[in-house]
């Protein structure tokens, strides 16, 4: 920067040892560094895709609020991956529902709709009464019912879950293990959420989750 400051003034101006002058341009030229360094440090905040740290919280914080928090141990370009899977995810459908939660479980839901003939099968429609799945009803508008399975996680090094092999409750080296502990962990809570996120205004999800 100093150098291209000089290049700016008339050489006739100033001889060939300017100690001075280097020190006056030297402290401007490093202010104006700083700035310029700033400026390319917003530009890349402002883009999800090159956003970091607190940053990337606050794009989320602005387009879900509270349903996309940053898992514990999230690094930031697995958070960013999926605050931009979610932009773009269906939405107010059954497809976009089973989507996201299949996504997020690696395990497809079930969703019963009392109103969809498909999923009721009808009185002698599509085979019989009740045959598809369950009973109809009319009486509930906007409603349904989701069947979310929590997802299949391996416990981590050492640990082995209640009735789970190889090792035993609390015998070493395998000793029981929380579902928080166990890399890459779908919550309850996450599952509760995305369904949330998904579903249209003024409709209720009755959700049971499953193992």
């Amino acid at each position: 920067m100093l150098n291209r400051l000089k290049q700016l003034l008339p050489v006739r101006w100033f001889g060939d040892k300017t100690p001075n002058l280097d020190a006056l341009l030297g402290g401007l030229g490093k202010a104006w560094s700083d700035i310029y360094s700033l400026l390319n440090e917003v530009l890349s905040q402002t883009r999800i895709a090159t956003a970091t740290g607190i940053f990337l919280d606050i794009a989320a914080q602005d387009y879900f609020g509270p349903l996309l928090p940053r898992k514990a141990g999230e690094g930031d370009h697995s958070y960013s991956n999926r605050i931009l899977q979610n932009l773009v995810a269906p939405r107010a459908t059954r497809s976009g529902l089973s989507e996201v939660l299949l996504g997020l479980t690696g395990r497809n839901p079930v969703i019963f709709e009392p109103l969809n003939a498909t999923d009721t099968g009808g009185y002698n429609i599509s085979g019989g009464y009740c045959v598809a799945g369950g009973y109809g009803c009319a009486s509930i508008p906007y409603q349904f019912f989701v069947t979310a399975y929590r997802p299949i996680d391996l416990p981590t090094s050492h640990l082995g879950g209640y009735g789970m092999g190889p090792g035993g409750y609390c015998a070493a080296p395998m000793f029981y293990a929380s579902t928080w502990q166990l890399s890459g962990n779908v919550s309850d809570a996450d599952i509760y959420a995305a369904i949330e996120a998904v579903i249209p205004t003024a409709t209720v999800a009755w959700t049971k989750i499953s193992n």
